[in-house]
C-alpha cells in the first residue's frame, strides 16, 4: 500500500531567509559604535592630562607664593569640574557600551559599578542629566565668584542661571518619565494576574 502524500504547506522559511540576513547585518552594525567609545577613552586621557597640569599649577601657587583665596578656589573648582566631566565620560563609555553594543560580562567583579546592573537607556539618560546639572552648578559657582569682575555682566548671570534651571527641569522631567514608564509593566502584570482569578470565580458562580 502506498501512503497518500500529504500536501506540503508553503513554509515562509524561504522568503524570510534574506530578511533574517538583513536583520543580522543590522544587528552587527552596533559594533560601528566601538570607535566612538574608544575616542571617548582618548578624551578621558586628555582630561587626566589637563587635571595634572591644573594640579601642578595649584601646587606652584600654593607653595611658591601667596595667591588670593578666590584664585585658589577657582582652580579647585576647575579641578572638580574636570573630575565631574571625567565621571560623565565614564558613564557614557561603560553604560553606553553595555546598553547599545555588547555585554561587558563583569558580573561578580568586586569593582563592578552598582548602577551597571540595572542600567538601560532611560536610566542612563537620567544619570547623564544629573551629571550635567553638577557640571553646570560648578560653572555657575565660578561665575558667581567672579561676579565682581567687570567682564561678568548681569545679563550673563541671568542667562546662565536660566540655562542651569533648564537643565534641572529637564532632569526632573526625565526622572518623572522614567518612573512612569517603570510603573506600567507592574500595572499590566497586575492586570494579567487578576484576570485568571476573575475567570475562576465566574466559573464557580456558574
Amino acid at each position: 500500500m502506498k501512503l497518500a502524500q500529504l500536501p506540503v504547506a508553503n513554509t515562509p522559511a524561504g522568503p524570510q531567509t534574506p530578511l533574517r540576513r538583513v536583520g543580522y547585518v543590522m544587528f552587527l552594525s552596533r559594533w560601528i559604535q566601538v570607535p566612538l567609545y574608544l575616542g571617548l577613552i582618548v578624551a578621558q586621557v586628555v582630561y587626566v592630562w589637563r587635571f595634572m597640569m591644573e594640579l601642578l599649577h595649584l601646587v606652584q601657587l600654593g607653595f611658591g607664593g601667596k595667591p588670593a583665596e578666590t584664585t585658589v578656589m577657582l582652580i579647585v573648582l576647575g579641578l572638580v569640574d574636570v573630575v565631574m566631566i571625567s565621571n560623565l565620560l565614564i558613564m557614557v563609555i561603560i553604560g553606553g557600551y553595555e546598553t547599545f553594543v555588547s555585554r561587558l560580562r563583569i558580573e561578580g567583579h568586586p569593582d563592578q559599578p552598582q548602577w551597571l546592573s540595572h542600567v538601560n537607556a532611560n536610566v542612563l539618560k537620567v544619570k547623564l542629566a544629573m551629571a550635567i546639572i553638577g557640571i553646570s552648578s560648578i560653572h555657575l559657582l565660578q561665575i558667581f565668584i567672579n561676579a565682581a569682575r567687570p567682564s561678568i555682566t548681569d545679563r550673563e548671570l541671568i542667562w546662565k542661571t536660566l540655562i542651569h534651571l533648564t537643565f534641572v527641569v529637564s532632569a526632573l522631567a526625565l526622572a518623572l518619565i522614567d518612573r512612569m514608564m517603570g510603573g506600567r509593566p507592574q500595572q499590566e502584570a497586575g492586570g494579567c494576574a487578576e484576570q485568571p482569578v476573575r475567570t475562576r470565580q465566574d466559573r464557580l458562580a456558574v
